[in-house]
């Protein structure tokens, strides 16, 4: 560690910590219910697992730091709680010159490899040196860091208000589709498709394309994995070689084609970007729109909608093999509004996907400047 401000000192994180086991605080009871008032926490991503009723066992000696055994993941909890696992240690300073969330925040800067399944904090984490300032300088840098996340936040709350506001734009031209207040038409997904074998299909079965046949680049083949939240994720293509497409180019999609999942999360939707050749794989379907009678964008949206979801997932459960199959899409019942109604929607859609292209970007920098915020307050670099 290089050399420090005057008044800091080097410490481990297991001189000024205090580690409590959980095992008193441990839920007996898994049957949650959101009107119970005591929080069921963990320290990973999920953190409320559920609530619930019991009265025993609750811990409130906060606020406090709990920290995750295996995975080193950690939160700063600051009501009371009880917890569903023993693997974890509850984290409290040992003195009053240390502030716990000063503390937090520089635990989440700190990288340690965790692939082992061992426990992590007596064997290694709590030898982990640190710098600590006095106590008003954490009580600064604590200040400066929470007003960094309180803008991190909004824009969270920008993106969640911007897909809120396409939902609001659905229903203010088009009414919900489940009630129809506006007499559109009803359709089947089958006839919106294009007139001619293929339009809507299937990717190959398994005995068509093996994973040996799999290769590091050439034609590409989409996944189930390339939609990620009814987005195109990339990091999910996998490769053919072009002797193998000569024999699946069947299953091609184009730019403008419909794809959905047909397995695990059934339902994810997509409109196939412009990523030159391309096949579908099994557990994939593709619709060829009939763009003379439907936008992509519209009919992508009403797949999403509580509307047609709801007829998948019933639809499903009466399969033969659990998931969608192509006669379920095909018959999935759709509203139709007239063509110009829904390019006008799609018009829109695109000017919010391109502002929301742009919040992202923003996004990206500003988690890279709370990181780089992060890492100079914890150096001392940070004029407080």
């Amino acid at each position: 560690m290089k050399k420090l401000p005057e008044g800091w000192k080097e410490v481990t994180l297991g001189e000024i910590l205090e580690y409590e086991q959980p095992t008193d605080y441990i839920v007996g009871n898994e049957e949650y219910n959101d009107e119970y008032k005591t929080p069921v926490l963990t320290a990973g991503k999920s953190f409320i697992l559920g609530y619930t009723n019991e009265k025993e066992g609750v811990y409130n000696k906060l606020p406090v730091i709990i920290f995750d055994d295996f995975t080193t993941a950690s939160k700063y909890v600051t009501f009371p709680f009880k917890v569903k696992s023993s693997a974890m240690k509850l984290l409290t300073p040992k003195t009053n010159n240390v502030n716990l969330k000063y503390i937090f925040w520089l635990m989440q800067t700190i990288k340690v490899n965790s692939f082992s399944h061992k426990r992590y904090y007596l064997s290694k984490y709590q030898h982990i040196k640190i710098p600590l300032p006095p106590l008003s300088t954490q009580k600064k840098i604590v200040s400066i860091l929470e007003k960094a996340e309180q803008v991190k936040e909004w824009r969270k709350e920008v993106d969640t208000l911007t897909n809120d506001f396409l939902k609001a734009v659905f229903v203010e031209m088009f009414g919900d589709p489940g009630k129809n207040p506006k007499k559109w038409p009803i359709y089947k997904i089958e006839q919106v498709a294009l007139d001619k074998k293929g339009s809507i299909r299937m990717g190959p079965f398994g005995s068509q394309l093996k994973k040996h046949e799999l290769v590091k680049e050439g034609i590409k083949v989409l996944w189930i994995e390339n939609i990620v939240d009814n987005k195109f994720n990339p990091e999910g293509t996998k490769y053919i070689t072009k002797e193998k497409y000569e024999q699946l180019k069947g299953f091609t999609v184009e730019p403008g084609d419909i794809i959905i999942t047909m397995m695990g999360t059934i339902g994810r939707v997509e409109i196939v970007p412009d990523i030159g050749v391309s096949i579908i794989s099994s557990h994939l379907l593709m619709i060829k729109v009939n763009m003379k009678l439907c936008n992509p964008i519209y009919l992508k949206t009403i797949i999403m909608s509580p509307f047609v979801q709801n007829q998948f997932k019933e639809a499903s459960h009466g399969a033969i093999m659990s998931g969608l199959n192509g006669g379920i899409i095909k018959s999935t019942k759709i509203i139709l509004p007239p063509l110009h109604l829904q390019q006008k929607f799609a018009s829109i859609v695109k000017e919010v996907e391109a502002m929301k292209e742009h919040q992202e970007h923003s996004k990206e920098q500003l988690d890279n400047l709370f990181n780089v915020l992060m890492q100079k307050a914890f150096k001392g670099e940070l004029v407080v």
